[in-house]
């Protein structure tokens, strides 16, 4: 084997050995709505993963103050744990003409609260308003394991005027140090654990290593109606990043990526939509195909090895993992700076079949109206698609159920 020096994001990585496995043509990732281990962990690891993926939290167990649901499993869960929900979440904030400015006390609007004095509402002058659906995780440790780079060769091979946007953003098990994000509808995260954290503090207020700090109502402090010790989910032999959230990490790691309706797929129909799917240019950000890094692969720098489990696999995500405008963007700033505020992450299409409400905000109830929906560098596409026939049309569709 050759040792080489290597260039990762402008990080030298001296001494690097390529392994055989470059060599080898990529495995299919696994796929199912089988509550199956994907070989990360054993069957046994996955299901008690599983098990807290679907705890609720009470209240002595540091749920909220401010919170939007008490357990992962309200906003993921169809058609399995881990999977996609019909839930949204609020985001306000206020565009000054120039830049957006988070609502006091942050973007997120807290639906709920365990003290009716602290509910957090929309205060007027925040006219940006916006809901966000639910996001499927699972097969997300196969994101998790693409390599940063192949995300930009992807955004290079687009064209000028549809070419998305690749973000840095920190890995918080690092240090801080940043990564190409991966997950989240503004690639706000790059790593499963940071997400973890930062999910398990703004969507149920479990404090943890990685997010030690309670949120405020609506900017003012909710520490006197706090009953628990921070972090409320603190460090333990074993769990270095706090027991749940190493848990939840695990879980995603470990599931297995959303299947085909391979019956569906296998009509004349939806193969015709396959081909017409690529033909309007779909696929040019719906993207069928992308491998994960080689085991071994050292990622989240630093932070994590892709293992075998996860390691040169082909996973068929439908989607870029980068920012777009298609002119459905939300308004909402997060961790990739102004210009990304009428963008959004090209939602992958993998499990689509499991929604019924359509696009970030969850506002659009069929397919034909989410596609016409597009716009900004879409608008070619969408016009290719509004050229078609009504049978031609209908099939790609039958595509789209298919997947």
């Amino acid at each position: 084997m050759r040792t080489l020096r290597l260039s990762l994001l402008g990080v030298a990585v001296t001494g690097f050995v390529l392994p055989a496995v470059f060599s080898q043509a990529p495995a299919e990732a696994p796929a199912g709505f089988d509550n199956l281990s994907n070989g990360f962990t054993t069957q046994t690891q996955f299901d008690a993963d599983r098990d807290t993926f679907e705890e609720r939290e009470d209240i002595d167990e540091g749920l909220g103050p401010v919170f939007n649901a008490q357990g992962c499993a309200e906003c993921h869960q169809s058609p399995v744990t881990g999977a996609i929900s019909q839930v949204t979440e609020l985001r306000a904030g206020h565009f000054d003409g120039v830049n957006f400015v988070d609502h006091p006390g942050g973007s997120l609007i807290n639906d709920r609260a365990i003290d009716a004095s602290i509910q957090e509402r929309v205060f007027g002058g925040n006219e940006v308003r916006t809901f966000r659906s639910s996001l499927n995780t699972l097969g997300d440790g196969f994101v998790e394991a693409i390599d940063s780079n192949t995300l930009v060769a992807i955004a290079n091979g687009q064209p000028a005027g549809m070419r998305g946007q690749f973000i840095e953003v920190p890995v918080g098990e690092a240090g801080g140090v940043t990564r190409g994000g991966r997950f989240g509808w503004k690639n706000q995260h790059a790593s499963l654990l940071s997400f973890s954290a930062d999910a398990y503090l703004n969507e149920m207020g479990i404090t943890s290593v990685l997010q030690p700090t309670e949120n405020t109502s609506n900017g003012n402090s909710t520490a006197n109606f706090d009953e628990a010790t921070d972090p409320e989910d603190p460090a333990v032999p074993g769990s270095p990043h706090g027991e749940d959230v190493d848990a939840f990490t695990r879980f995603m790691r470990a599931s297995k990526a959303p299947p085909r309706d391979t019956a569906l797929a296998a009509t004349a129909d939806a193969q015709a939509g396959s081909s017409l799917f690529n033909q309007v240019g779909c696929n040019i950000c719906h993207v069928r195909n992308i491998n994960t890094a080689p085991p071994g692969t050292v990622i989240n720098r630093g932070a994590f090895t892709v293992p075998a489990a996860l390691g040169n696999k082909v996973i068929h995500p439908f989607g870029d993992f980068l920012l777009h405008d298609v002119g459905t963007g939300d308004g909402i700033v997060q961790n990739g700076g102004q210009s990304t505020r009428n963008k959004l992450r090209t939602p992958p299409l993998w499990g689509v079949r499991t929604r019924g409400r359509l696009m970030h905000d969850g506002e659009t109830l069929n397919r034909n109206e989410a596609i016409l929906r597009h716009a900004g560098e879409a608008t070619g596409v969408i016009n290719n698609y509004r050229n078609l026939t009504t049978n031609q049309k209908n099939q790609l569709i039958t595509f789209l159920n298919s997947l």
